[in-house]
Protein backbone atom coordinates (compact mmCIF):
# COMPACT_ATOMS: atom_id res chain seq x y z
CA UNK A 1 0.00 0.00 0.00
CA UNK A 2 1.33 3.81 -1.29
CA UNK A 3 2.08 5.79 2.14
CA UNK A 4 1.08 9.77 2.46
CA UNK A 5 4.79 10.45 1.93
CA UNK A 6 4.41 9.44 -1.48
CA UNK A 7 1.60 11.39 -2.00
CA UNK A 8 3.03 13.87 -0.60
CA UNK A 9 5.92 13.67 -2.68
CA UNK A 10 4.50 13.54 -5.63
CA UNK A 11 2.40 16.58 -5.25
CA UNK A 12 5.62 18.21 -4.46
CA UNK A 13 7.19 17.38 -7.62
CA UNK A 14 4.57 18.38 -9.58
CA UNK A 15 4.58 21.59 -8.14
CA UNK A 16 1.17 21.70 -6.06
CA UNK A 17 0.44 23.09 -3.00
CA UNK A 18 -2.79 21.27 -2.31
CA UNK A 19 -5.78 19.47 -3.92
CA UNK A 20 -9.54 19.21 -3.32
CA UNK A 21 -8.46 15.14 -3.35
CA UNK A 22 -5.69 12.83 -4.50
CA UNK A 23 -6.36 9.55 -5.67
CA UNK A 24 -2.57 7.76 -6.30
CA UNK A 25 -1.63 5.03 -7.98
CA UNK A 26 -5.22 3.13 -8.16
CA UNK A 27 -5.78 -0.06 -9.53
CA UNK A 28 -7.57 -0.62 -13.11
CA UNK A 29 -10.36 -1.69 -11.38
CA UNK A 30 -10.91 1.09 -9.06
CA UNK A 31 -9.86 3.11 -12.15
CA UNK A 32 -13.06 2.13 -13.84
CA UNK A 33 -15.49 2.13 -10.91
CA UNK A 34 -14.25 6.24 -10.46
CA UNK A 35 -14.66 6.44 -14.08
CA UNK A 36 -18.04 4.81 -13.34
CA UNK A 37 -19.30 6.93 -10.69
CA UNK A 38 -18.23 10.10 -12.27
CA UNK A 39 -20.19 9.92 -15.86
CA UNK A 40 -16.96 9.26 -17.21
CA UNK A 41 -18.09 6.19 -19.16
CA UNK A 42 -20.35 3.29 -19.68
CA UNK A 43 -19.02 -0.45 -19.58
CA UNK A 44 -19.79 -2.38 -22.74
CA UNK A 45 -20.86 -6.08 -22.86
CA UNK A 46 -17.20 -7.15 -23.41
CA UNK A 47 -16.11 -5.40 -19.98
CA UNK A 48 -14.47 -2.46 -22.14
CA UNK A 49 -15.05 1.18 -20.68
CA UNK A 50 -16.70 3.10 -23.39
CA UNK A 51 -15.72 7.19 -23.54
CA UNK A 52 -15.68 10.15 -25.36
CA UNK A 53 -12.90 12.87 -26.09
CA UNK A 54 -15.24 15.53 -26.76
CA UNK A 55 -14.39 18.13 -29.21
CA UNK A 56 -10.72 16.64 -29.85
CA UNK A 57 -11.17 13.18 -31.63
CA UNK A 58 -7.46 12.95 -32.76
CA UNK A 59 -4.14 15.04 -32.35
CA UNK A 60 -3.86 18.16 -32.99
CA UNK A 61 -0.11 18.91 -34.03
CA UNK A 62 -0.43 22.16 -35.24
CA UNK A 63 -0.85 23.13 -30.99
CA UNK A 64 2.22 21.04 -30.21
CA UNK A 65 5.04 23.49 -28.97
CA UNK A 66 8.64 22.81 -27.63
CA UNK A 67 10.15 25.44 -25.24
CA UNK A 68 12.55 27.51 -26.72
CA UNK A 69 15.64 27.67 -24.20
CA UNK A 70 19.38 26.72 -23.96
CA UNK A 71 18.72 23.17 -23.92
CA UNK A 72 17.09 23.06 -27.35
CA UNK A 73 17.93 26.23 -29.74
CA UNK A 74 20.67 24.50 -31.44
CA UNK A 75 19.17 20.96 -31.23
CA UNK A 76 15.80 21.30 -32.20
CA UNK A 77 14.67 21.44 -36.34
CA UNK A 78 11.92 24.41 -35.87
CA UNK A 79 9.26 24.78 -38.26
CA UNK A 80 5.87 24.30 -38.19
CA UNK A 81 6.31 20.96 -36.79
CA UNK A 82 8.46 22.22 -33.97
CA UNK A 83 7.03 25.07 -32.73
CA UNK A 84 8.79 27.30 -30.54
CA UNK A 85 7.22 27.81 -27.24
CA UNK A 86 8.65 30.90 -25.03
CA UNK A 87 10.34 30.20 -21.59
CA UNK A 88 8.47 32.55 -19.56
CA UNK A 89 5.53 32.20 -20.58
CA UNK A 90 5.32 27.91 -20.59
CA UNK A 91 6.50 28.87 -16.54
CA UNK A 92 3.66 31.30 -16.11
CA UNK A 93 1.32 29.01 -17.86
CA UNK A 94 2.67 25.92 -16.05
CA UNK A 95 1.87 28.00 -12.53
CA UNK A 96 -1.92 28.83 -13.28
CA UNK A 97 -2.60 25.05 -14.47
CA UNK A 98 -0.80 24.05 -10.79
CA UNK A 99 -3.11 26.89 -9.60
CA UNK A 100 -6.15 25.80 -11.34
CA UNK A 101 -5.70 21.97 -10.06
CA UNK A 102 -5.38 23.37 -6.40
CA UNK A 103 -9.26 23.14 -6.09
CA UNK A 104 -9.76 19.65 -8.50
CA UNK A 105 -9.81 16.04 -7.70
CA UNK A 106 -6.65 14.37 -9.26
CA UNK A 107 -5.57 11.00 -10.47
CA UNK A 108 -1.71 10.76 -10.09
CA UNK A 109 0.43 7.81 -10.92
CA UNK A 110 4.28 6.83 -11.29
CA UNK A 111 5.35 5.08 -14.88
CA UNK A 112 7.80 4.23 -16.71
CA UNK A 113 8.37 5.07 -20.54
CA UNK A 114 11.06 2.43 -21.68
CA UNK A 115 11.44 -0.99 -21.58
CA UNK A 116 14.55 -1.34 -21.09
CA UNK A 117 15.94 -0.22 -18.00
CA UNK A 118 19.05 1.45 -18.58
CA UNK A 119 17.17 3.50 -20.90
CA UNK A 120 14.00 5.22 -20.03
CA UNK A 121 12.18 7.96 -18.41
CA UNK A 122 10.12 7.85 -14.66
CA UNK A 123 7.26 9.60 -15.06
CA UNK A 124 4.73 11.09 -12.47
CA UNK A 125 1.39 11.57 -14.43
CA UNK A 126 -1.44 13.93 -13.35
CA UNK A 127 -4.97 13.55 -14.80
CA UNK A 128 -8.23 15.09 -13.58
CA UNK A 129 -10.49 12.52 -14.93
CA UNK A 130 -9.98 8.55 -13.52
CA UNK A 131 -10.02 7.38 -17.39
CA UNK A 132 -7.33 9.02 -18.49
CA UNK A 133 -5.26 7.84 -15.76
CA UNK A 134 -6.69 4.18 -16.80
CA UNK A 135 -5.27 5.04 -20.40
CA UNK A 136 -1.74 5.81 -18.81
CA UNK A 137 -1.85 2.52 -16.74
CA UNK A 138 -2.73 0.97 -19.94
CA UNK A 139 -0.29 2.65 -21.87
CA UNK A 140 2.91 2.55 -20.08
CA UNK A 141 4.76 0.27 -17.92
CA UNK A 142 3.94 0.27 -14.05
CA UNK A 143 6.58 0.08 -11.42
CA UNK A 144 6.70 -3.05 -10.07
CA UNK A 145 6.12 -3.15 -5.49
CA UNK A 146 9.60 -3.06 -4.74
CA UNK A 147 10.07 -0.40 -7.82
CA UNK A 148 7.47 1.98 -6.26
CA UNK A 149 9.24 1.77 -3.04
CA UNK A 150 12.39 3.72 -4.57
CA UNK A 151 10.71 5.63 -7.86
CA UNK A 152 12.14 8.31 -8.19
CA UNK A 153 10.24 11.08 -11.25
CA UNK A 154 12.54 12.28 -13.72
CA UNK A 155 9.65 13.44 -15.96
CA UNK A 156 5.91 15.17 -15.13
CA UNK A 157 3.15 15.34 -17.13
CA UNK A 158 -0.21 17.32 -16.30
CA UNK A 159 -3.35 16.80 -18.68
CA UNK A 160 -6.16 18.75 -17.83
CA UNK A 161 -9.00 18.83 -20.53
CA UNK A 162 -11.27 21.83 -18.34
CA UNK A 163 -7.98 23.92 -18.55
CA UNK A 164 -8.37 26.31 -21.26
CA UNK A 165 -5.38 28.66 -22.32
CA UNK A 166 -5.99 32.56 -22.88
CA UNK A 167 -4.35 32.84 -26.86
CA UNK A 168 -4.36 36.72 -25.83
CA UNK A 169 -2.23 35.80 -22.61
CA UNK A 170 -0.78 32.69 -22.29
CA UNK A 171 1.10 31.99 -25.47
CA UNK A 172 -0.97 29.13 -27.35
CA UNK A 173 -2.51 30.32 -30.39
CA UNK A 174 -5.78 28.58 -29.29
CA UNK A 175 -7.50 27.04 -26.23
CA UNK A 176 -6.12 24.02 -26.60
CA UNK A 177 -1.94 22.89 -26.16
CA UNK A 178 0.62 20.20 -26.26
CA UNK A 179 3.53 22.18 -24.63
CA UNK A 180 7.35 19.91 -23.95
CA UNK A 181 9.80 21.72 -21.54
CA UNK A 182 13.11 19.06 -21.92
CA UNK A 183 14.74 21.54 -19.57
CA UNK A 184 12.24 21.30 -16.89
CA UNK A 185 11.26 17.72 -18.06
CA UNK A 186 7.42 18.52 -18.23
CA UNK A 187 4.47 18.41 -20.68
CA UNK A 188 1.67 19.91 -20.22
CA UNK A 189 -1.69 19.06 -22.01
CA UNK A 190 -4.76 21.41 -22.02
CA UNK A 191 -8.36 22.44 -23.64
CA UNK A 192 -8.13 18.92 -25.23
CA UNK A 193 -9.18 15.20 -23.45
CA UNK A 194 -7.52 12.72 -26.55
CA UNK A 195 -5.63 10.50 -24.42
CA UNK A 196 -3.28 10.37 -27.73
CA UNK A 197 -1.91 13.50 -26.97
CA UNK A 198 -0.45 12.09 -23.69
CA UNK A 199 1.31 9.53 -24.94
CA UNK A 200 2.99 11.28 -28.18
CA UNK A 201 3.75 13.89 -26.14
CA UNK A 202 6.11 11.31 -23.78
CA UNK A 203 7.45 9.98 -27.49
CA UNK A 204 8.30 13.62 -28.69
CA UNK A 205 10.50 13.96 -24.89
CA UNK A 206 12.16 10.54 -25.77
CA UNK A 207 12.41 11.35 -29.80
CA UNK A 208 14.81 14.45 -28.05
CA UNK A 209 16.83 12.51 -25.46
CA UNK A 210 17.36 9.10 -27.13
CA UNK A 211 19.93 9.50 -30.67
CA UNK A 212 22.47 11.10 -28.05
CA UNK A 213 23.38 7.97 -27.05
CA UNK A 214 23.13 6.09 -29.99
CA UNK A 215 19.41 4.96 -29.59
CA UNK A 216 16.76 5.45 -32.71
CA UNK A 217 13.99 6.29 -31.61
CA UNK A 218 10.90 4.68 -33.90
CA UNK A 219 7.72 4.91 -34.46
CA UNK A 220 7.10 1.48 -35.13
CA UNK A 221 5.62 -1.79 -34.61
CA UNK A 222 7.95 -4.86 -33.58
CA UNK A 223 7.35 -8.39 -33.52
CA UNK A 224 9.42 -11.44 -32.87
CA UNK A 225 9.35 -14.94 -34.46
CA UNK A 226 10.04 -18.22 -32.94
CA UNK A 227 13.79 -18.21 -34.26
CA UNK A 228 13.97 -14.70 -32.54
CA UNK A 229 14.01 -12.91 -35.16
CA UNK A 230 12.56 -9.30 -35.13
CA UNK A 231 10.48 -7.52 -37.95
CA UNK A 232 10.01 -3.83 -37.32
CA UNK A 233 6.77 -1.67 -38.79
CA UNK A 234 6.80 2.06 -39.22
CA UNK A 235 4.06 4.24 -40.73
CA UNK A 236 1.44 6.58 -39.52
CA UNK A 237 -1.42 6.11 -38.21
CA UNK A 238 -3.83 3.60 -39.97
CA UNK A 239 -1.35 2.42 -42.13
CA UNK A 240 -1.26 -1.02 -40.58
CA UNK A 241 1.49 -1.31 -37.68
CA UNK A 242 -0.84 -2.67 -35.01
CA UNK A 243 -2.87 -4.91 -37.49
CA UNK A 244 0.26 -6.76 -39.40
CA UNK A 245 2.30 -6.96 -35.96
CA UNK A 246 -0.52 -8.56 -34.31
CA UNK A 247 0.21 -11.92 -35.48
CA UNK A 248 -0.93 -14.95 -34.18
CA UNK A 249 1.94 -17.13 -35.17
CA UNK A 250 4.77 -14.33 -33.71
CA UNK A 251 5.46 -12.78 -30.77
CA UNK A 252 4.17 -9.10 -30.08
CA UNK A 253 6.72 -6.70 -28.86
CA UNK A 254 5.30 -3.65 -29.15
CA UNK A 255 2.55 -1.98 -32.15
CA UNK A 256 3.91 1.86 -32.25
CA UNK A 257 7.01 3.13 -30.46
CA UNK A 258 10.32 1.47 -29.96
CA UNK A 259 13.97 2.34 -29.50
CA UNK A 260 17.03 0.69 -31.24
CA UNK A 261 20.17 0.48 -29.08
CA UNK A 262 23.12 -1.06 -29.92
CA UNK A 263 22.03 -4.71 -29.31
CA UNK A 264 18.37 -4.86 -28.72
CA UNK A 265 15.11 -3.11 -29.87
CA UNK A 266 12.68 -2.40 -26.86
CA UNK A 267 8.97 -1.22 -26.70
CA UNK A 268 8.48 1.92 -25.05
CA UNK A 269 5.17 1.60 -23.85
CA UNK A 270 3.03 -0.88 -22.15
CA UNK A 271 0.07 -1.00 -24.44
CA UNK A 272 -1.68 -0.73 -27.43
CA UNK A 273 -3.54 1.83 -28.78
CA UNK A 274 -5.28 0.47 -31.63
CA UNK A 275 -7.92 1.37 -34.18
CA UNK A 276 -11.03 -0.29 -34.17
CA UNK A 277 -13.28 1.22 -36.99
CA UNK A 278 -14.72 -2.10 -38.70
CA UNK A 279 -13.16 -4.56 -36.76
CA UNK A 280 -14.27 -7.54 -36.55
CA UNK A 281 -13.65 -11.04 -34.89
CA UNK A 282 -12.70 -12.34 -38.10
CA UNK A 283 -10.32 -9.63 -39.80
CA UNK A 284 -8.32 -8.95 -36.44
CA UNK A 285 -8.88 -11.41 -33.81
CA UNK A 286 -6.27 -10.65 -31.14
CA UNK A 287 -7.02 -7.17 -31.21
CA UNK A 288 -10.82 -8.15 -30.95
CA UNK A 289 -10.29 -10.32 -28.06
CA UNK A 290 -8.33 -8.20 -26.24
CA UNK A 291 -11.29 -5.50 -25.85
CA UNK A 292 -12.43 -6.46 -22.22
CA UNK A 293 -12.44 -5.54 -18.61
CA UNK A 294 -9.81 -2.95 -18.51
CA UNK A 295 -9.32 -1.44 -21.80
CA UNK A 296 -10.82 1.65 -22.84
CA UNK A 297 -13.13 2.37 -26.31
CA UNK A 298 -13.10 6.03 -27.22
CA UNK A 299 -15.70 7.68 -29.45
CA UNK A 300 -17.78 4.53 -30.65
CA UNK A 301 -21.24 3.86 -30.22
CA UNK A 302 -23.70 0.83 -28.92
CA UNK A 303 -26.02 -1.05 -30.85
CA UNK A 304 -29.35 0.04 -30.43
CA UNK A 305 -30.80 -0.63 -27.06
CA UNK A 306 -27.49 -3.36 -26.43
CA UNK A 307 -24.34 -2.79 -24.74
CA UNK A 308 -22.89 -3.89 -27.36
CA UNK A 309 -20.60 -1.71 -29.44
CA UNK A 310 -21.10 -0.59 -33.24
CA UNK A 311 -17.25 -0.97 -34.50
CA UNK A 312 -19.07 -0.12 -37.94
CA UNK A 313 -20.36 3.66 -37.14
CA UNK A 314 -18.17 6.57 -38.03
CA UNK A 315 -20.66 8.85 -36.60
CA UNK A 316 -18.38 10.17 -34.28
CA UNK A 317 -14.88 9.90 -36.23
CA UNK A 318 -13.04 7.01 -38.09
CA UNK A 319 -10.44 7.42 -35.02
CA UNK A 320 -12.36 5.16 -32.90
CA UNK A 321 -9.94 3.38 -30.57
CA UNK A 322 -8.85 0.81 -28.01
CA UNK A 323 -6.05 1.44 -25.56
CA UNK A 324 -5.37 -2.04 -23.79
CA UNK A 325 -2.26 -3.38 -21.64
CA UNK A 326 0.55 -5.21 -24.02
CA UNK A 327 -0.58 -8.30 -21.92
CA UNK A 328 -4.06 -8.50 -22.67
CA UNK A 329 -2.07 -9.69 -26.18
CA UNK A 330 -1.53 -13.48 -25.46
CA UNK A 331 1.49 -13.72 -27.41
CA UNK A 332 3.16 -10.59 -26.15
CA UNK A 333 6.65 -10.91 -25.17
CA UNK A 334 7.35 -9.76 -20.86
CA UNK A 335 9.61 -8.30 -20.92
CA UNK A 336 8.76 -5.79 -24.09
CA UNK A 337 12.22 -6.25 -26.00
CA UNK A 338 14.22 -7.97 -28.69
CA UNK A 339 17.55 -8.55 -30.77
CA UNK A 340 18.32 -6.47 -33.53
CA UNK A 341 15.99 -6.64 -36.50
CA UNK A 342 15.69 -8.57 -39.57
CA UNK A 343 13.37 -7.47 -41.50
CA UNK A 344 12.07 -3.26 -41.28
CA UNK A 345 8.59 -2.87 -43.42
CA UNK A 346 7.72 0.80 -44.12
CA UNK A 347 4.24 0.51 -44.39
CA UNK A 348 2.68 3.77 -47.17
CA UNK A 349 -0.87 3.65 -47.44
CA UNK A 350 -0.64 5.52 -51.25
CA UNK A 351 -3.82 7.25 -52.23
CA UNK A 352 -2.49 7.71 -55.60
CA UNK A 353 -2.59 4.01 -55.78
CA UNK A 354 0.92 3.44 -58.36
CA UNK A 355 3.04 2.31 -55.70
CA UNK A 356 3.81 -1.57 -55.30
CA UNK A 357 1.93 -3.77 -52.69
CA UNK A 358 5.56 -4.85 -52.08
CA UNK A 359 9.27 -4.23 -52.56
CA UNK A 360 12.56 -4.44 -51.92
CA UNK A 361 14.86 -1.47 -51.25
CA UNK A 362 18.58 -0.54 -51.32
CA UNK A 363 20.08 1.01 -48.15
CA UNK A 364 20.04 3.99 -50.11
CA UNK A 365 16.95 3.85 -51.28
CA UNK A 366 15.64 2.69 -47.31
CA UNK A 367 17.46 5.98 -46.45
CA UNK A 368 15.49 8.23 -49.03
CA UNK A 369 12.29 6.41 -48.17
CA UNK A 370 12.67 6.66 -44.79
CA UNK A 371 12.99 10.78 -44.82
CA UNK A 372 10.54 10.99 -47.07
CA UNK A 373 7.87 9.26 -44.99
CA UNK A 374 5.21 9.11 -47.95
CA UNK A 375 1.54 8.11 -46.86
CA UNK A 376 -1.45 9.73 -47.12
CA UNK A 377 -3.17 10.87 -43.44
CA UNK A 378 -6.33 8.97 -43.61
CA UNK A 379 -9.80 9.92 -41.84
CA UNK A 380 -9.24 10.82 -38.33
CA UNK A 381 -5.87 10.68 -37.44
CA UNK A 382 -5.97 14.31 -37.06
CA UNK A 383 -8.34 16.95 -36.64
CA UNK A 384 -10.22 18.08 -39.65
CA UNK A 385 -8.81 14.74 -42.02
CA UNK A 386 -11.96 13.50 -43.46
CA UNK A 387 -10.10 11.45 -46.25
CA UNK A 388 -7.43 10.50 -47.44
CA UNK A 389 -4.73 13.30 -48.31
CA UNK A 390 -0.91 12.96 -49.82
CA UNK A 391 1.57 13.48 -47.40
CA UNK A 392 5.14 13.38 -46.27
CA UNK A 393 6.16 12.43 -43.00
CA UNK A 394 9.69 11.98 -42.16
CA UNK A 395 11.18 9.22 -39.97
CA UNK A 396 7.00 8.16 -40.66
CA UNK A 397 6.55 10.53 -37.21
CA UNK A 398 7.48 13.82 -37.95
CA UNK A 399 5.20 15.31 -36.03
CA UNK A 400 6.89 13.46 -33.16
CA UNK A 401 10.57 13.84 -33.99
CA UNK A 402 12.22 16.94 -32.31
CA UNK A 403 15.47 16.81 -34.53
CA UNK A 404 16.59 17.63 -37.97
CA UNK A 405 15.96 14.56 -40.01
CA UNK A 406 19.13 13.71 -40.73
CA UNK A 407 19.87 12.74 -37.30
CA UNK A 408 17.55 10.02 -37.53
CA UNK A 409 18.23 8.95 -41.01
CA UNK A 410 22.18 8.71 -40.04
CA UNK A 411 21.25 6.77 -37.04
CA UNK A 412 18.97 3.78 -39.48
CA UNK A 413 21.45 4.11 -42.00
CA UNK A 414 24.20 3.09 -39.83
CA UNK A 415 22.12 0.35 -37.65
CA UNK A 416 20.76 -0.81 -40.95
CA UNK A 417 24.29 -1.52 -42.55
CA UNK A 418 26.06 -2.83 -39.57
CA UNK A 419 23.33 -5.08 -38.92
CA UNK A 420 22.69 -6.97 -42.31
CA UNK A 421 18.98 -5.66 -42.45
CA UNK A 422 16.62 -6.02 -44.94
CA UNK A 423 13.80 -3.34 -45.82
CA UNK A 424 10.63 -3.25 -47.86
CA UNK A 425 8.48 -1.22 -48.72
CA UNK A 426 4.70 -1.77 -48.20
CA UNK A 427 1.52 -0.28 -50.08
CA UNK A 428 -1.75 -0.65 -47.80
CA UNK A 429 -3.44 1.76 -50.06
CA UNK A 430 -4.88 1.52 -53.21
CA UNK A 431 -4.49 -0.45 -56.40
CA UNK A 432 -5.85 -0.36 -59.79
CA UNK A 433 -6.67 3.19 -59.42
CA UNK A 434 -6.46 6.17 -57.52
CA UNK A 435 -8.40 7.06 -54.44
CA UNK A 436 -12.16 7.03 -55.30
CA UNK A 437 -11.16 5.00 -58.60
CA UNK A 438 -9.58 2.09 -57.02
CA UNK A 439 -9.75 -0.48 -54.09
CA UNK A 440 -7.44 -0.89 -51.42
CA UNK A 441 -5.30 -3.65 -51.01
CA UNK A 442 -6.72 -6.92 -49.71
CA UNK A 443 -5.34 -7.30 -45.87
CA UNK A 444 -4.88 -10.92 -46.67
CA UNK A 445 -2.70 -10.16 -49.91
CA UNK A 446 -0.94 -7.74 -47.17
CA UNK A 447 -0.27 -10.79 -44.63
CA UNK A 448 0.42 -13.21 -47.25
CA UNK A 449 3.54 -10.63 -48.90
CA UNK A 450 4.86 -10.31 -45.54
CA UNK A 451 4.44 -14.12 -44.48
CA UNK A 452 6.67 -14.70 -47.31
CA UNK A 453 9.10 -12.73 -46.57
CA UNK A 454 9.51 -13.30 -42.84
CA UNK A 455 9.73 -17.02 -43.69
CA UNK A 456 12.35 -15.93 -46.14
CA UNK A 457 11.16 -17.25 -49.37
CA UNK A 458 10.30 -13.48 -51.51
CA UNK A 459 13.76 -12.59 -50.94
CA UNK A 460 15.46 -15.94 -52.32
CA UNK A 461 12.84 -15.35 -55.45
CA UNK A 462 13.22 -13.50 -59.04
CA UNK A 463 12.52 -9.62 -58.76
CA UNK A 464 11.84 -7.04 -61.91
CA UNK A 465 12.68 -3.37 -61.18
CA UNK A 466 9.51 -1.12 -61.62
CA UNK A 467 10.29 1.26 -64.56
CA UNK A 468 9.09 4.51 -62.72
CA UNK A 469 10.18 4.02 -59.72
CA UNK A 470 13.14 1.77 -59.73
CA UNK A 471 12.06 -0.64 -56.94
CA UNK A 472 12.33 -4.07 -56.99
CA UNK A 473 8.96 -5.80 -57.00
CA UNK A 474 8.68 -9.64 -56.85
CA UNK A 475 7.49 -11.94 -59.29
CA UNK A 476 5.59 -14.16 -57.31
CA UNK A 477 4.54 -14.72 -53.94
CA UNK A 478 2.14 -17.73 -52.95
CA UNK A 479 -1.27 -16.32 -52.14
CA UNK A 480 -1.26 -13.37 -53.98
CA UNK A 481 -2.34 -12.99 -57.41
CA UNK A 482 0.96 -12.47 -60.08
CA UNK A 483 -0.98 -8.99 -61.53
CA UNK A 484 -1.49 -7.40 -57.89
CA UNK A 485 2.20 -7.50 -57.29
CA UNK A 486 3.12 -5.35 -60.82
CA UNK A 487 1.02 -2.39 -59.72
CA UNK A 488 0.49 -1.37 -63.54
CA UNK A 489 -1.63 -4.39 -64.38
CA UNK A 490 -4.11 -3.20 -61.90
CA UNK A 491 -5.03 -1.03 -63.80
CA UNK A 492 -7.12 -0.62 -66.92
CA UNK A 493 -5.50 1.94 -68.67
CA UNK A 494 -1.53 1.90 -68.45
CA UNK A 495 -1.10 5.31 -70.24
CA UNK A 496 -3.43 6.62 -67.11
CA UNK A 497 -0.73 4.38 -64.73
CA UNK A 498 2.22 6.00 -66.26
CA UNK A 499 0.77 9.77 -65.59
CA UNK A 500 -0.32 9.06 -62.10
CA UNK A 501 3.01 7.22 -61.22
CA UNK A 502 5.09 10.08 -62.67
CA UNK A 503 3.12 12.74 -61.06
CA UNK A 504 3.63 10.67 -57.52
CA UNK A 505 7.58 10.26 -58.65
CA UNK A 506 7.88 14.07 -59.20
CA UNK A 507 6.51 14.56 -55.85
CA UNK A 508 8.83 12.74 -54.47
CA UNK A 509 12.51 14.47 -56.27
CA UNK A 510 10.27 18.03 -55.23
CA UNK A 511 10.08 17.29 -51.83
CA UNK A 512 13.82 15.19 -51.85
CA UNK A 513 15.12 18.55 -53.32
Amino acid sequence: MTTKLTDEQALKFLRISKTKALFFQLSSNELINHALNNNEGTLADSGGLVCKTGKFTGRSPKDRYIVLDENTKDKVDWGKVNIAFEEEKFDKLHTKMCQFLENKPVYVRYAFAGADSTNRLSLCILTTTAWQNLFCDNMFISPTEEELENFVPDFSILAVPEFMANPAIDGPAKENFTILNTSQRVILIGGTAYAGEIKKGVFSALNFFLPSINILPMHCAANIGQTGDVALFFGLSGTGKTTLSADPDRYLIGDDEHGWANNSVFNFEGGCYAKVINLSKESEPQIYEAIKTGAIIENTTFIENTSKVNFNDASITENTRVSYPIHYIQNAVNPSIGNNPKNIFFLTCDAFGVLPPISKLTTQQAIDYFKLGYTAKVAGTEMGVTEPQATFSACFGAAFMPLPVDTYAQLLGEKIINNDVDVWLINTGWTGGSYGIGSRIKLKYTRAMIREVLEGRIASGKFQKHPIFDLMMPIFCNEVPNQVLDPCQTWTNEREYNLKANELKGLFKTHIK
